[in-house]
């Protein structure tokens, strides 16, 4: 698909690129509130990877539509999505999940991104037969997010583009089946899961399950977080990686980690003014030399790509300022009033600084996407350190349910690179444990790249510590639930009525029970 196709949105005619999303192509043209709420209040893109919910609108008719996952593929008409308005019958026959055509490949992955289509390029490569299905319309995940628009007029495909179109190449090359745009909805005993794409339905029965769903960026509840314009670090990355599109002319960049950095300097060489990162953690001291030494003996080149990123941001004059995070998010005259504070409470003094900008991009973290795992009855294990859970399963990504595995950041978080070296480990002995021979050497060598690249990862976030969330920092009426618009204030109320129990909460005030299912306040 090329070219440019005139869209409609509310009678104005816009114009997109064949090939993004709707949510990239209206940010485009500086339409950034997509709905409103039953309480009346604006919504737009949040996470961009389809499960916040936050950005539905309607379609062609259709309404409650995912725009950052809807694509452009002809002319569309389009409009916000309004809470209680009537809306027309749709004439659609019942689908029995009875009647839906069983389909039994040998291993089914669910997820392609790093860890998933590497699992299914070892698991393929030793014998076995292999279907992938996956929710977005490309493979790659969200870190190896391929162009989806035609690259004339628009930047290249850099390195981290190059290398994830030869993994998916690989991947079809050996044979393995790749269905993208299919989302598996719900997972039954003895292994079986259902999933539906396109107005499709499908079950499968594989002999082994690989999940390798990965993870979404932490909500930072402060006041305004719900406000238009107030993005995910990775929800921006998307709108550029994958259409070339910026989230806006003037961008804030707040949170903790190394993906906010990338993100300043995409956007810079991009052409957006980044005014400035704003980075949790404290600016790295000599106490942090040992982390240094230690990332730069075991990957070297991770190390050369953020001095890179640092060398971008300098020359786009954005500012770095560590320690601080943001406080609060209003309305201004021409965008978002973004307050910072301190990360550490006794500091707050020190750092209280204001921006105004078009978008605000948070990237406080992430929190594993484990929702299929759990529903499967795999054992889970909390993190006190992270604050999330981890999948109990052995050396060889076995769970405690026969027949499923898990690897990547959906079992605990460990990066791209970790997640690459793991897949190949796993579906080995996916493999294996089906009867195949597998290469034992391609094996020790994955492994010997998981321990590298976990050395890496527990440098890098002694590097980054920081102080973790605090409700300190959110208001009585700051929204805790994004989907219910349940705030602090509600959920403080039931707790001074003695309800203690997650489902007496839930109860009360509807907690944790709208669309996403309490992905953002459950944490």
């Amino acid at each position: 698909m090329s070219g440019t196709i005139e869209i409609e949105f509310e009678g104005r005619k816009i114009e997109a690129c064949a090939g993004e999303s709707v949510a990239a192509a209206l940010a485009a043209h500086g339409i950034l509130a997509l709905r409103t709420t039953r309480n009346a209040t604006e919504r737009g893109m949040f996470c961009g990877m389809g499960v916040c919910q936050d950005c539905l609108v309607e379609i062609d008719g259709r309404p409650e539509q995912r725009a950052c996952m809807a694509k452009v593929e002809g002319p569309l008409s389009v409009r916000r999505e309004t809470h209680g308005r009537v809306l027309a019958p749709v004439a659609e026959s019942a689908v029995v999940i009875a009647d839906v055509a069983v389909e039994r490949p040998e291993v089914l992955v669910i997820g392609a991104g790093p860890g998933g289509l590497s699992a299914a390029i070892a698991a393929r490569d030793a014998g076995a037969q292999v279907v992938v299905v996956d929710e977005r319309a490309q493979a790659g995940g969200q870190y190896f997010k391929q162009v989806s628009v035609e690259a004339s007029g628009k930047a290249a495909p850099d390195r981290q583009h190059r290398e994830g179109a030869a993994l998916i190449e690989t991947a079809r090359r050996l044979g393995v089946e790749i269905r993208s745009g299919v989302m598996v909805w719900g997972a039954f005993d003895p292994g079986g899961v259902a999933a539906v794409g396109e107005g499709c339905s499908y079950r499968f029965a594989p002999r082994a399950t690989i999940v390798a769903t990965g993870a979404y960026e932490r909500g930072w509840p402060v006041p305004g977080w719900t406000l238009p314009g107030v993005m995910t670090t990775g929800a921006a990355q998307t709108l550029w990686r994958t259409a070339r599109r910026l989230p806006g002319r003037r961008v804030l960049i707040a949170g903790n980690g190394p993906l906010n950095l990338q993100l300043a300097a995409e956007l810079i060489e991009g052409g957006a003014e980044v005014a400035a990162v704003v980075e949790a953690a404290p600016r790295p001291g000599p106490a942090k030399l040992g982390a240094l030494c230690t990332m730069l003996a075991a990957s070297p080149g991770l190390v050369c790509d953020g001095l890179r990123y640092h060398a971008r941001r300098r020359s786009g004059g954005a500012e770095m300022l560590y320690g601080s995070v943001v406080a609060s998010i209003t309305k201004g005259g021409h965008g978002l009033v973004v307050q910072l504070d301190s990360a550490e409470p006794s500091e707050s003094a020190a750092q209280q600084r204001s921006f105004e900008v078009d978008v605000l991009c948070l990237g406080y973290g992430f929190e594993p996407s484990n929702e299929l795992l759990r529903v499967l009855g795999c054992g889970h294990d909390l993190d006190p350190v992270r604050r999330h859970l981890v999948t109990r399963r052995d050396h060889r990504g076995r769970t405690d349910v026969d027949g499923t595995y898990a690897l990547g950041d959906c079992t605990g978080l460990g990066g791209a690179r970790a997640a690459l070296a793991e897949g190949t480990i796993v579906g080995l002995s996916v493999a294996e444990d089906l009867g195949h021979v597998v290469d034992s050497a391609r094996r020790s060598k994955a492994e010997a790249e998981l321990r590298r690249h976990r050395r890496f990862q527990r440098a890098l976030w002694d590097l980054y510590a920081a102080p973790p969330y605090s409700a300190r920092r959110a208001t009585a009426d700051t929204v805790i639930c994004r989907c219910e618009e349940v705030t602090f204030g509600q959920v403080e109320e039931a707790l001074s009525e003695n309800m203690t129990s997650a489902g007496t909460i839930k109860r009360r005030t509807r907690l944790g029970m709208g669309r996403c299912q309490g992905r953002y306040c459950a944490p």
